[in-house]
């Protein structure tokens, strides 16, 4: 887990991943008085940066391992990576899902030709049901974020932004379990010392602020807020990193999430999901400096429940006929 290792995994995933489009917007520089630059991982391979590290990490395994097969716990996104990666290289999945993970991120890793496990909305109840399996099973767990080759994948998102874009004076990525802040930190302090690295999370979702506050880790417990991606607690391994890399953590509200969801939506045409959107929630509300600055965010994914707004345009359609 360091710079070389996410540098060598470019070089290993590169072929397999999509290298995702950097998109600015004219109105957004204009009302923010700054030069922002979207890393926009929505178009990664199932709709979220979690294909890189999932397919890095699965595809280091030995044949050996690779027979037993792989295992994850996940509310959907690290799911459906392991699932596709699992797919792509021949290797059987079994992914524990809580019940209350959102439909399109099931019916999507369902899709992949994974074993879904489902149990309770809490991350002991995951951990519980994923290590009795592997009991059971003898599969190899491909952890969503507490895992050094899947920290080094996430972290080639930040790698190919820099490469692409040049020097940043910020990079701002959303913060959960820590695997992409982590990845996305070691990567902009070698290629830009003198950056900031901020980590965004929710507000009703601040177990990481509270942790580094504290200066040990506070567990999340599934907390309610639409940025499902971002429930998860720290591990020792990211909190120690964030603690060492990043310079500062902040948060939005809900309301916010939705303001930038809406925004990118609406202005730059990009389908994110909440998740995604609490790196420009955070730029839009002015939860740091951003004039004059060349900022990087990283929009984390996509994969957001589009049914209900295709049954109302339905229901519209039934009252026209």
């Amino acid at each position: 887990m360091s710079f070389e290792g996410i540098r060598n995994a470019y070089m290993r995933i590169k072929s397999q991943v999509n290298q995702t489009p950097v998109m600015t917007s004219s109105t957004l520089n204009k009302l923010t008085n700054a030069n922002i630059y979207f890393k926009c991982e929505n178009f990664q391979k199932v709709g979220a940066f979690k294909f890189r590290g999932a397919f890095n990490a699965i595809s280091m395994l030995s044949d050996e391992q690779k027979k037993h097969g792989v295992i994850t716990h996940s509310s959907g996104n690290h799911a459906q990576a392991v699932a596709l990666a699992a797919s792509i290289l021949g290797i059987d999945a079994t992914i524990v899902m809580p019940r209350g993970a959102p439909h399109n991120k099931i019916n999507a890793t369902k899709e992949y030709n994974a074993e879904i496990e489902f149990c309770e909305n809490t991350l002991e109840a995951r951990i519980h049901k994923t290590e009795e399996i592997i009991k059971r099973k003898g599969c190899i767990l491909i952890h969503p974020y507490d895992n050094n080759d899947i920290i080094n994948g996430q972290g080639t998102a930040s790698f190919e932004l820099i490469k692409e874009v040049g020097k940043l004076d910020v990079i701002i990525a959303p913060l959960g379990g820590g695997g992409l802040l982590s990845g996305t930190a070691i990567a902009t302090k070698n290629l830009c010392p003198k950056a900031q690295v901020i980590g965004v999370e929710p507000l009703l979702a601040n177990d990481a602020l509270r942790s580094l506050k504290a200066g040990y880790i506070i567990p999340s417990t599934y907390p309610d807020t639409i940025a499902d991606g971002l429930r998860t607690s720290l591990c020792e391994r990211t909190f120690k990193i964030i603690q060492k890399y990043v310079d500062d953590i902040v948060t939005v509200s809900e309301m916010e999430i939705i303001e930038a969801m809406r925004f990118l939506w609406e202005r730059m045409k990009i389908i994110i999901e909440p998740s995604g959107a609490v790196p420009l929630a955070a730029i839009l509300s002015k939860k740091f400096l951003v004039e004059n600055k060349r900022i990087g965010a990283i929009l984390s994914g996509g994969n957001i429940d589009i049914d209900p707004f295709f049954q109302l345009l339905e229901k519209k359609l039934a009252k026209l006929c």
